[in-house]
């Protein structure tokens, strides 16, 4: 029987080399000599920070990183912005979080999404991850077609893995 899973996975190398060029492009720009600014990937590798003196800066610094992380193909839907909060002195700081595997609840609407179009498939949660089965391999593309249209409603990446015949 035909099956494939639905997953949500950042790939880290890509996530380091976009913050290596933000990095960079904030070295060279003129509006941020003499600032303190701060783009680094956490030690646990689950979440991005950004710092700098101000709420603007700190907007100026995620646009530029958001900008790079486009260009090398991390959506933003894989990415949950956190409050800005104040780090010491005029610091303020914003952790970013890196969306790895998809959450239950978000499972659980993907597969009453899958339900509704009353097609001949079987989805499934498995961990984080969604699997679909059905005898149609047309079945089964139609729900992958489906499921991007539905990616920004559902505020997610979605990658498509495991396609067996």
């Amino acid at each position: 029987m035909p099956s494939f899973d639905i997953v949500s996975k950042v790939d880290l190398q890509e996530v380091d080399n976009a913050i290596n060029q933000a990095r960079k492009e904030v070295a060279t720009r003129w509006d941020f000599k003499g600032v303190p600014a701060e783009i680094e990937l956490a030690a646990d590798k689950k979440s991005i920070l950004i710092k700098s003196d101000g709420e603007e800066k700190v907007e100026a610094l995620w646009e530029i990183l958001l900008g790079r992380l486009i260009k090398r193909g991390i959506t933003a839907n894989s990415l949950v912005r956190e409050k800005k909060e104040p780090a010491g002195g005029k610091l303020v700081k914003q952790r970013v979080l890196l969306q790895q595997g998809i959450p239950a609840e978000k499972a659980k609407e993907i597969v009453k999404l899958i339900k509704e179009t009353k097609l001949k498939v079987q989805p499934q949660i498995q961990g984080d991850s969604v699997r679909v089965s059905g005898k149609s391999k047309d079945d089964l593309q139609t729900i992958i077609q489906l499921c991007r249209s539905k990616a920004d409603e559902l505020h997610l990446d979605m990658q498509f893995t495991n396609f067996r015949d």
